[in-house]
């Protein structure tokens, strides 16, 4: 929720994340923080399976490529991360569309509700279920980049330690800080695809259309 609003200017605003977190439990109670739920853990299953599948797949195509094995990884990475953001993406919207709902948990519609509402209203293009795909396609592209390429470029350099708790830690520490440099890297995409996917400013007028017009305009007026 915190994401998606318009700078200071955005009326239903927060002023920080501590703020955000307060009034939502206020205004719509502990369910609040639960809206939406249930897009992801429908998504969760498909997505894992797409996302670690795709990436073997990937990295043993590439190998007849001849690439250096750091540089497989990556790229690897990125065509998995492209491939499970056109499954996850209608899940997004649903997702979005529901958490920008402010109305109390108990009066917002279901899940399959929102997503028929959506579908009949814009239908199952860009404007409609697939909203924002090309920021989801940024977002999940480049975080697996950097993630699956991090990981398994440090984890060769670092050696293996015989000691399984300190081998639990070696593999724990690179995950982390993987995933931190990888969602450091990304999140203007995920803002980005927040914006377009989320309400408008101004209701029945389209300020947030395409990925990096929407990156431009949040530089521009939020810095």
């Amino acid at each position: 929720r915190f994401q998606i609003q318009r700078g200071k200017t955005d009326p239903t605003g927060y002023k920080s994340l501590g703020d955000c977190f307060r009034t939502i439990f206020q205004r719509e109670g502990l369910l609040g923080f639960y809206k939406g739920i249930f897009p992801p853990i429908l998504a969760e299953t498909p997505k894992r399976a797409v996302k670690f599948f795709t990436f073997e797949q990937y990295k043993k195509l590439l190998g007849y490529a001849s690439l250096p094995p750091g540089l497989a990884f990556t790229v690897a990475g990125l065509g998995s991360g492209l491939t499970e953001a056109l499954v996850v993406n209608p899940f997004e919207v649903v997702k979005v569309t529901l958490q920008t709902n402010q109305s109390a948990f108990t009066e917002q519609p279901s899940s399959f509700v929102q997503a028929r509402q959506i579908i009949k209203t814009h239908g199952l293009g860009f404007q409609g279920l697939n909203k924002g795909l090309t920021a989801t396609l940024g977002r999940h592209g480049v975080f697996n980049m950097v993630y699956f390429g991090f990981y398994f470029n440090v984890k060769n350099i670092i050696p293996v330690n015989k000691d399984p708790n300190l081998e639990f830690l070696r593999k724990f520490g690179i995950g982390l800080v993987s995933g931190t440099i990888a969602s450091i890297i990304n999140i203007p995409f995920d803002v980005a695809k927040s914006r377009i996917q989320g309400p408008q400013p101004v209701p029945g007028e389209i300020k947030y259309r395409t990925c990096f017009k929407t990156m431009a305009t949040v530089y521009k007026e939020e810095g």
